[in-house]
């Protein structure tokens, strides 16, 4: 769904492109005329007209509801007016057609503007979705990407898990996590972490330093929390912080703070990078300290794959979660060019949905990321540094 169409009715019955809503109505229209001309002079059916606005205000809009509802009142008067005065259905049915055609046009006008209630809903829940994850431009300072956000809540559409790049004179940096919890509280979390990381993943030269700005984000965001006297003070998030450094291309740092570990996925196979062992983001004084940094290779034909714990808790109908590793590692036997970003995720995507057969417990959130062939990542941030003389870098800002 594009982002025109929020704030849009969208009819119920399509066909090529064509709302075909009011076909139903007219069919049951000519359905009661046609039986009541072909049953009995003692069997009448001509009332049963008042289901035609009926069956309109369900499907159609309020104008095309209220033109059903008069001529439905004007078939009635026709048809019976063709029978003998002996066998006609009577005024009292005209009035039971006429009030059941006014109360269709009004149960439309509610229903019409129900959905145009939701679809604001749906509007300001996209607009937060795309605050908080961000689109990211193709090829965003030398990195080929690809990811896919499926919320648990069809609905809601926005959830705690977040993903960015973000490209700086010390290099390019990526963020992928998950913030404990749902709702409102959860997203507040993910946008709180995302702007520090836009703007540290920026200035700072040392991973180190960044994942230390995101604990004290994650520990200021609940002390704000706890002041206002929410329940959510306690929340922490899980995340992978990774960079990849301009002096070496063979390589990236790798810093896990309790989340599922990266899988590199090139065309020889599946190898799981550091797991997580420090703790949550939020939860550094448990352990004593921030995670280690992890240097690791990673070739130039490796795809870093990175997902929630919603693509590894799926679960199927007897219960087992999904294999991520095994699914993936089996797609690249069959073509090693799955090992491609956009494919890639396409591939975990459809597995997933097909293992826990579209009933997803968790937001999921699949996300994969490679140096472009034949760019330097240096080249990728080059255009960053060569900015920061038109002006001042500012906090939130997108780049």
């Amino acid at each position: 769904m594009t982002e025109t169409d929020y704030g849009r009715r969208r009819p119920l019955l399509r066909v090529r492109g064509r709302s075909i809503a009011w076909l139903p109505p007219l069919l049951l229209l000519v359905g009661v005329i046609l039986l009541d001309f072909n049953t009995g002079e003692h069997f009448r059916i001509i009332t049963w007209i008042v289901l035609v606005p009926g069956t309109a205000a369900a499907m159609c809009g309020v104008w095309t509801t209220a033109a059903y509802s008069v001529l439905a009142l004007v078939t009635y008067v026709a048809v019976d007016s063709a029978w003998p005065a002996e066998y006609q259905a009577g005024f009292g049915d005209f009035l039971l057609v006429a009030l059941g055609g006014t109360l269709a046009t009004l149960a439309a006008a509610l229903r019409m503007r129900q959905e145009r209630q939701l679809l604001h809903i749906q509007d300001i829940a996209e607009t937060t979705r795309r605050t908080v994850l961000r689109p990211l431009p193709s090829g965003w300072a030398g990195l080929e990407h690809a990811g896919v956000y499926l919320a648990a809540d069809v609905d809601a559409r926005v959830g705690g898990d977040f993903y960015d790049i973000q490209p700086g004179p010390h290099g390019t940096r990526v963020l992928v996590g998950d913030v404990q919890g749902k709702g409102l509280g959860a997203v507040e979390a993910a946008a709180a972490l995302l702007g520090t990381f836009r703007e540290a993943g920026y200035h700072e030269k040392d991973l180190t330093t960044i994942a230390g700005r995101l604990e004290i984000r994650m520990l200021r965001h609940r002390t704000h929390t706890a002041a206002l006297g929410r329940a959510d003070g306690d929340r922490f998030a899980t995340a992978v912080l990774i960079g990849f450094p301009e002096d070496d291309p063979g390589v990236i740092d790798l810093v896990n703070f309790g989340h599922e570990p990266p899988l590199a996925v090139g065309p020889h196979g599946v190898r799981e990078l550091p797991c997580g062992d420090g703790v949550p983001l939020g939860l550094a004084d448990l352990a004593g300290g921030l995670p280690p940094v992890h240097r690791v290779p990673l070739a130039a034909d490796e795809t870093l794959l990175l997902v929630t714990d919603g693509v590894t808790e799926a679960r199927d109908r007897p219960g087992a979660f999904f294999p991520l590793a095994e699914e993936v590692a089996r797609a690249v036997r069959a073509d090693p060019d799955r090992t491609e970003p956009r494919r890639l995720v396409r591939r975990v995507r459809d597995g997933v949905l097909r293992h826990s057969a579209g009933r997803l417990e968790d937001d999921t959130t699949i996300f994969a990321v490679r140096r472009l062939r034949g760019v330097p990542e240096r080249e990728g941030a080059r255009g960053v540094r060569q900015g920061r003389g038109r002006r001042p870098e500012l906090p939130g800002d997108a780049g």
